[in-house]
């Protein structure tokens, strides 16, 4: 699983997101990250046809690494199976992946993951996980799981840290994923943010991409703008210190720009 890829949350289908999926493929990234409720599985599909056709890139399908999930409408055994199916109909793939359940939702989620295992034994993913999973979450699951999830995407960023679930899944062996790393673009006048940047030269996402890396957290920053898809992985090239990251740490206030898993009606 590559540790940077790009998001495709709020993209709506059309040109703008190929080219998107296009570009990112040509500047490196390998890793794209979509969802059945994003209602954009087909023009992910579209521009990773395009990016592979004519053999520019260099690349084959086995070179990237695309994940989508599961919506809470068709978690349990057999809609999930089907929801699968049509996500990878849309994306015009023979497999996944990454397929992980994209919310907690009481009461559904344990046959929902039987299905993901089905799928998992079946060949059909390569591997499989959770999102927006809570450590009680997590636990209950793996009370009658035949595998641990292998992944858990959560809202991550700088004012969300995230320092428990991040410890327990480290325990457990579940690779922790950050979605709106950036926050929606809320934090690129924080000042200590701005302050932490500037000493490395690099922009405020940057530092914030640099600090997930470094803290062994995958992160999958959205964008559509070329330049952008660019600078975001413009993130190996750095190291932030031991104060710097302590610093980033500090400004945890628990606040999200997304649902509370443990109160949600969707």
């Amino acid at each position: 699983m590559p540790w940077f890829g790009l998001g495709v949350f709020k993209v709506e289908e059309g040109a703008e997101l190929v080219e998107a999926i296009k570009a990112a493929i040509k500047h490196g990234y390998r890793s794209i990250d979509t969802a059945a409720i994003y209602e954009n599985e087909a023009g992910v599909g579209q521009g990773i046809r395009e990016a592979l056709s004519g053999g520019e890139s260099g690349l084959t399908r086995d070179e990237l690494f695309i994940t989508s999930k599961v919506w809470n409408a068709d978690l349990g055994y057999e809609q999930t199976l089907a929801a699968f199916e049509t996500s990878l109909g849309k994306l015009g793939l023979e497999y996944l992946d990454l397929y992980l359940i994209h919310w907690p939702v009481a009461g559904k989620y344990k046959e929902a993951w039987r299905a993901l295992e089905a799928l998992y034994k079946q060949g059909r993913v390569k591997a499989i996980g959770v999102s927006n999973f809570q450590i009680h979450h997590l636990k209950d699951l793996m009370e009658t799981a035949e595998f641990k999830p292998m992944v858990n995407q959560v809202e991550l960023h700088p004012l969300l840290t995230q320092q428990e679930l991040h410890s327990f899944t480290k325990e457990q062996g579940i690779q922790l994923e950050a979605w709106s790393p950036l926050m929606q673009g809320q934090l690129f006048e924080h000042p200590v943010l701005r302050q932490i940047a500037a000493r490395h030269g690099k922009s405020v996402a940057q530092a914030i991409l640099r600090w997930n890396l470094q803290r062994g957290v995958v992160t999958i920053p959205k964008s559509t703008k070329e330049h952008r898809i660019i600078e975001n992985a413009n993130v190996f090239d750095f190291e932030l210190t031991s104060d710097d990251m302590e610093q980033i740490e500090a400004l945890n206030e628990n606040r999200r720009v997304g649902p509370d898993p443990d109160n949600f009606d969707f």
